[in-house]
């Protein structure tokens, strides 16, 4: 399958089949033609398909086709793949029981094959011999629940839709079988394009995904990875992905210009993996994600991660998946029970005076204890303020640094690493480091402004009490924060007594915002007709609590009230 730029797909099919039939004659004398190895030691492998790929079109207006070039790709390999001896041996009733323990619930449709049984040692997954010697240098010893129940899943061939809670490993679980699925493929010559391929919504989440590639695959010399991001230098990435990678981790608006520009192709890739899939369409990523699955070769393997599961993700499965097994682990995009939540209400000129005597008095306790200034995250709404709350944490004596789009990529790689080496222990960021932002020790998570939905609540407290730690998190809010309060105060007494917490998500959140903002509104209206001369104030949280006792009542008659998903 070729990667044809949509301006150029107006142009007649004769056109293109004359134009592709005489480059065709013309190159059979090139010595420059790739040809194709032998792969007799390939399963599946000995059919090869022809496709005409067109380079360097992207800059085209004029409906010219790019010269072409005919390359023949080797057909992918999908091996057949079994557990041990030990896990095929398990019943129907044990594998219910292992995921009950587990915290898994597993979903296939009605005339799909079951899916594999979760499989709780990484020697049961029958893994290639270099990927279980790299798993062993990383002291990894147990898989983590999604661990244990999307690899198989993976391993099998199997599309996968998965949802797991932050700080749950499904980085590993998706990375480990992509190597695996890579290995069994004919090997990629100079000017193919990748095996696999990974998209991501930000920057900083490519690079964490591409280091998880980089560990479970240091014991093999040849296979090759390459990050495609903005912010970076396009013809070091042009260089390195017309010498041939194996695996490809990029941001979507990025990887569309490689494309466009002939640098890489669709042809090879087996093997796609959509992450953190919600956010990237939050960020309004769907038609480049939708221009690359439209092009992928027809015998592909798709697995798609998402926190949540707004309507636009289940049509997106829908559309891109073939029978998929949906794996859910725990209680997907809700307030972890270990992170300890405090709510401030405050006004909003009081707001960095107070944080920087919240942080000065813990950076004075840690010094009274001998314990290091301990990791912390303040978030605020607008890349402006990152940096002023920034300096004035600096001018107070502490160590700060701030995260946001507007610095340079270079400038966000290097706030990052003194952050994670503990350099600088408070980094003050927008949403960019809401999601996907995988570091250590992070005990505080304090919302210097709040935001507006509260899936993206959930995602920056999510940066502390990772992986079973504990984590604390401050929220300052104001009177035009209450509907959202409301809503985090639920989820807190719901996260307390063992219930399911539900929010909106996705395009109901974003309806959710505008009905949020008219009610404020209409509250701050009714507040200045009192304070006129009316007989008595009304509490703002008063309102925004009988606003939530409605939208319950509501919800037993309403499909798409505000709390369902």
């Amino acid at each position: 399958m070729s990667y044809v730029p949509p301006h150029l797909r107006n142009s007649s099919s004769t056109a293109v089949a004359t134009r592709t039939e005489s480059r065709s004659s013309s190159l059979n004398d090139d010595p420059t033609k790739l040809s194709v190895p032998s792969n007799s030691h390939f399963k599946n492998s000995s059919t090869t398909t022809s496709y005409t790929t067109f380079s360097n079109g992207s800059r085209r207006s004029n409906g010219t086709l790019p010269p072409a070039r005919v390359l023949t790709v080797p057909d992918p390999v999908f091996p057949q793949w079994k557990p041990s001896e030990r896990v095929s041996r398990i019943t129907p009733e044990q594998i219910e029981e292992v995921r009950l323990r587990l915290n898994v619930d597993v979903t296939v449709a009605p005339d799909s094959l079951p899916a594999p049984a979760p499989i709780e040692s990484f020697t049961d997954m029958c893994l290639h011999t270099s990927i279980m010697k790299d798993i062993a240098f990383h002291e990894y010893t147990r898989p983590t629940s999604i661990q244990a129940q999307a690899m198989p899943v993976a391993l099998s061939g199997r599309d996968l839709l998965g949802c797991a809670e932050t700080g749950s490993g499904k980085t590993a679980a998706f990375t480990i079988p992509m190597i695996q699925h890579c290995l069994a493929q004919p090997p990629i010559r100079r000017g193919d394009g990748p095996l696999a391929l990974v998209l991501a919504p930000t920057r900083e989440l490519a690079q964490q995904i591409e280091k998880e590639v980089k560990a479970f695959s240091r014991s093999l010399e040849s296979f090759k990875t390459a990050i495609i991001v903005g912010g970076t230098n396009i013809a070091e990435q042009r260089s390195e992905l017309r010498a041939g990678v194996d695996v490809v981790v990029a941001t979507p608006g990025r990887f569309i210009d490689h494309l466009q520009q002939g640098n890489t192709f669709l042809s090879r890739i087996s093997f796609v993996v959509l992450d953190e899939a919600d956010r990237m369409l939050d960020m309004g990523f769907e038609p480049q994600i939708r221009e690359v699955m439209r092009n992928l070769p027809e015998k592909h393997q798709t697995l798609l991660f998402s926190a949540t599961m707004p309507v636009e993700i289940e049509s997106l499965a829908q559309e891109y998946l073939t029978s998929p097994v949906q794996v859910k682990v725990g209680k997907v995009s809700s307030p972890t029970a270990n992170v300890s939540q405090n709510l401030v209400k405050i006004s909003e000129s009081e707001k960095i005076d107070r944080l920087l005597g919240l942080l000065v008095e813990e950076a004075t306790h840690a010094e009274r204890c001998g314990h290091p200034f301990p990791l912390t995250i303040v978030f605020v709404e607008r890349k402006t303020r990152c940096d002023e709350v920034s300096e004035a944490l600096v001018a107070q004596g502490l160590c700060a640094v701030s995260l946001h789009g507007g610095r340079s990529q270079s400038e966000r790689e290097a706030a990052l690493r003194d952050f994670r080496n503990g350099s600088t222990n408070i980094l003050v960021a927008t949403d960019v480091a809401s999601r996907g932002l995988d570091v250590t020790g992070v005990s505080h998570v304090i919302n210097l402004d709040l935001p507006k939905t509260m899936e993206d609540y959930v995602h920056r407290i999510g940066r502390t009490g990772r992986a079973g730690t504990s984590g604390q998190a401050t929220s300052f809010y104001t009177d035009r924060d209450m509907f959202l309060v409301a809503h985090i105060k639920r989820a807190i007494s719901d996260v307390e007594s063992g219930n399911t917490v539900e929010f909106a998500t996705g395009k109901v959140a974003r309806r959710k915002e505008r009905e949020a903002a008219a009610a404020q509104k209409e509250a701050k209206t009714a507040l200045s007709t009192l304070s006129a001369g009316g007989p008595a104030p009304i509490n703002i949280e008063d309102k925004y609590r009988f606003m939530i006792t409605v939208s319950n009542t509501k919800k037993e008659g309403a499909a798409d009230s505000a709390w369902d998903d």
